[in-house]
Parts: C-alpha cells; structure tokens; sequence
C-alpha cells in the first residue's frame, strides 16, 4: 500500500471537470473535517454505547472476538474504497464509484440502496437521543414519565427529540459545509476525549483482569457457542460501516485526491482501536459479570456505578454531542448521494434537486428532503417501537449490500486487469495487493450480508409479532431492488442536469 504525492497536481476544480463536472460545491474543508465526517458517522462512542447490549446480550464478554474480524474485513472494504477515493473524488461516492467501475443501472441501484441506508441510519441515530438525553436531565422528557426508550411514553419522546436533532442538521448544513464542518469538528473532538476518558477510567476501576474475555456466561447453553457469537457479531457490523462518508465530500475537500484517502483508513483505524479498547474496558470493570443490567443497559450501567452519578451524566452528556454529530455527517453524506445522482438526471425533479445555493454553494433542498424523509422514518417508533428496531436492522443490510455492488465490479475489473477501471497509483494505490485484498473486501461482504440479514427472531421480530418481521432482512432486500428496478426503468430516459458554476 503506498500514497504517491505527485510533484505537479493540477487544481481541484480540473480534475473534477476531467470527471464530466464543474465546480460548485464550496472547496473549503481540510484533512481534519474530511476525517471528522468519516468518524462522525461511525461515531464509536454513540453506537458501542448504544450497541453493546445486543453483542454481550447474544454473546457474552467472549463476543469482542467478533470485533477484530469484523474490523479485519472491513478494513479491507476501506482499503479498496480508499483507493477509488483517489481516482474519484466525487460526490456521491458509492453511486458514482459503481456507475464507473461497473455500468449505469449498477451505479444507479448502489446509489438507490444507499440514499436509503442513509436515509434509516439518520432516523436510527438520532433516536438514539431519548436513551441518553433524559439521563441526563429529566426535563428532556418532554412527553410521559417512562424514558424508557421501549416504553410507549419514551417511544413517543424519541420522536420528539429525534425531530428536533434532524431539523438542526438541516437548519446547520443549510448555512453552508464550512459550518457545518466546524460542528462536526467540535463533535469528533468532544467524542475523542470522551473516549479516551471513559477508557482510561473505566480501565482504573477494573474489577477483574483481562481474561474476562475468554468467558461466555453460558449463553450457548447446551449447544456449540459458534451461533450465539455469530449472532454477537451484528454489533461489530453496526458499527463499522458509514467510513466513505469522508469521500462524500470530496468535492467539497482540498486535494481530495490525497486527502480523501487518508481520511477513510484513519478514521477506521482510530474506530477500532478506540472501539476495541471501550469494550475491553467496560467488561474489565462491570461490577458483576453476570448482572441482568449489564444485559439491559450496557455501557450506561457501568460508567453509572463506577465512575458515579455526576461524572456519568458528563460522560452521557459528551455521547448525546457525538450522537448530534453523527446525525449531521450522515445527514451530509445522504444529501450528496442525492444531489450527485439528481445531476445525473436520474431521480425525479432533477433540476431541483440538483441546484445549489449562490450565497452558500450548498445543496439545500437535498438536505430538505433527506430530513423530512428520515422524520417520516421516526414516526414508525409511535408504538412500535420493536418494528423501528427491525427498520434499523434492515437498513445495516441494505448498506452493506450496497457495498457489494462497489467491491463485486472492482473485482471483476482487477480479473479482466482492465486499465480503464481498476485504479492507477495516482495518490493512492494497493499496488500488488490490490487483488487479494479486493477478494477478502468481497468475501467479507458476502459472509456478513447473509449474517446481518439472517432471519434471526431474536434481532427482527424479539415480541414474536409476525413472520414478516422476522423475515424482514432477505425480504427487504427483494423489495428494495425490486423498486429500484421500477425507478430505474422510469429515470432513465432523462438527461443529465448541467449547471453553471455558481457565482458569489
């Protein structure tokens, strides 16, 4: 793997007019911001806080062995998509890197699956604020008594307070990616030190050595622990996804070519470890091992009784800052998928969507549309909040099965040893290793598609309401490219939009 910084590059602006664009997103945003928006999205301290009870709830403390693999395999996805950053660095990543490495309807379909990812991942993570927010202060409780985030009163606040986080994200981007971009910076920098505190703390109230690690609590009963800790392995793939959303900028980034890469393997490295480490520590230093809160609570429950109740509603306060800002970096990456394939001409109200603002050089009513579309996704938490938790699930499917639609056709072009696709070392190149660390990419892919989507009743139907939901993953997906097929069929007959750079 090697990064080639060439001795002359041309401007940003002539290499996205080599592409087939011209310039008009604001150019502003440096290697930090391109950083933070990857790491926004993965947001560790948001999702290993609010996802830990479902790998130690399947897989006891042994389940952080999922971890390293799922990380192993999607560092492979990184790897490649790192690569494709570099040789094109433009918006609408997945859409536009598969349309390019593959054909049209292929390009199309990735970008149709992933405007939707995005679309439920926004909805899932700014939900997530009715289990931090009322810990913190009761008066977040705007709706009931119970904040149970399951509960019907707490169900009904989620909405509320999950609304109110997604109308900020619209109002904030609407002023512009260079203030946004100082939110989201503030929003890693608070999530890094709250990581790094809580590990370091968590690690000096440790209450048994590391081998905790080597323990299942018996949740395999008498059968082999393999599927128990297959099924812990949905945590890990959870997590770990959302790290392109630094290449969704790229037109908006400063040498993206060199830029955009690093972004993308940094933010992945930094997650796993951090990751890897919070896990470790919180196992190290839950007062009882075994506890039935442990299960119920996670991560919450430990710092609560470790580190005390004020410091606690410090460390809940800095997640509901990283779960603010993970909200708006994913908020960001679905508004340019869909202005990237509204210029394409192939959504519908092309034009509108496709226009950007002259004061600000920013798609707005993209941003419009992905809120109020991603609100509309709240409202099935009214009373059903377990069917919500099956939309997310859902969602983590169709986001990795976009993935394929990128790494599949790379593959295939690396067999062919086509030139025209399969990327040159400008910047950024796997060199020789670019083939076999394409095949782990799609191997991985494969595997965790079919694990994440598996018909599992403990994940999409836990209250055993119906047969849909817990056939929810597979089903989706025929139902999504289904439509996708539909749209397609009806957009592609439309032309691409052109627009002036725009001026001011």
């Amino acid at each position: 793997m090697t990064a080639v910084a060439p001795g002359t590059a041309r401007p940003d602006s002539d290499d996205l007019a080599a592409l087939g664009y011209s310039q008009q997103l604001h150019r502003g945003l440096g290697p930090f911001s391109s950083f933070a928006s990857g790491f926004s999205f993965v947001s560790i301290l948001t999702t290993v806080f609010q996802l830990f009870t479902i790998g130690f709830g399947f897989g006891g403390p042994a389940y952080i062995w999922t971890w390293p693999i799922v990380f192993v395999g999607q560092f492979a996805v990184c790897l490649v998509f790192a690569e494709l950053a570099a040789r094109y660095p433009v918006a609408g990543a997945i859409y536009q890197w598969s349309r390019r490495v593959a054909t049209d309807p292929v390009g199309w379909m990735a970008g149709w699956l992933m405007q939707i990812g995005y679309i439920i991942s926004v909805a899932a993570i700014a939900i997530a604020l009715q289990a931090v927010l009322p810990a913190v202060w009761s008066g977040f409780q705007l709706v009931g008594t119970d904040p149970s985030p399951t509960s019907p009163d707490g169900a009904r606040n989620a909405i509320i307070l999950g609304s109110v986080c997604i109308a900020l994200c619209v109002a904030i981007a609407s002023f512009g990616v260079t203030r946004m971009a100082l939110i989201t910076r503030i929003g890693v920098t608070f999530e890094i030190a709250g990581v790094l505190l809580v590990i370091v703390l968590l690690f000096l109230h440790a209450q048994r050595g590391p081998s905790v690690v080597f323990e299942t609590n018996g949740v395999q009963g008498d059968g082999p622990y393999v599927f128990p800790f297959l099924a812990s392995m949905l945590m890990a793939a959870y997590v770990m996804y959302g790290f392109d959303s630094a290449a969704e900028l790229s037109e908006e980034t400063n040498d993206p070519r060199r830029t955009a890469p690093k972004a993308i393997t940094r933010c992945m490295l930094i997650s796993g470890a951090g990751g890897g480490l919070l896990i470790l520590a919180t196992l190290m230093a839950a007062p009882d091992i075994m506890s039935p809160q442990l299960s119920a609570e996670g991560i919450s429950y430990v710092v609560t009784a470790q580190l005390g109740d004020v410091l606690g509603r410090i460390v809940l306060a800095v997640v509901a800052i990283s779960i603010f800002s993970a909200a708006l970096a994913i908020s960001a990456s679905a508004t340019r998928v869909m202005f990237s394939m509204a210029r394409d001409g192939r959504l519908p109200f092309s034009a509108a969507l496709s226009a950007v603002s002259p004061r600000t050089h920013t798609p707005i009513l993209p941003g419009v549309v992905v809120g109020v579309l991603s609100i509309g996704v709240l409202l099935i938490n009214l009373g059903q909040t377990s069917v919500f938790a099956t939309v997310t699930s859902v969602s983590v499917v169709i986001v990795y099965l976009a993935y394929l639609f990128v790494t599949v056709p790379l593959l295939w072009q690396r067999l062919r040893r086509n030139p025209g696709h399969v990327p040159d070392p400008a910047y950024f190149t796997l060199g020789r290793w670019g083939l076999p660390v394409n095949v782990v990419a799609v191997v991985f892919g494969v595997f965790m598609l079919v694990n994440v989507g598996w018909p599992r009743q403990e994940v999409f139907d836990p209250d055993g309401h119906s047969w849909v939901l817990q056939y929810a993953g597979p089903l989706s997906v025929v139902v999504v490219v289904a439509l996708g097929l539909v749209a397609y069929r009806g957009m592609r007959r439309q032309r691409p939009v052109r627009h002036e750079p725009a001026q001011g």
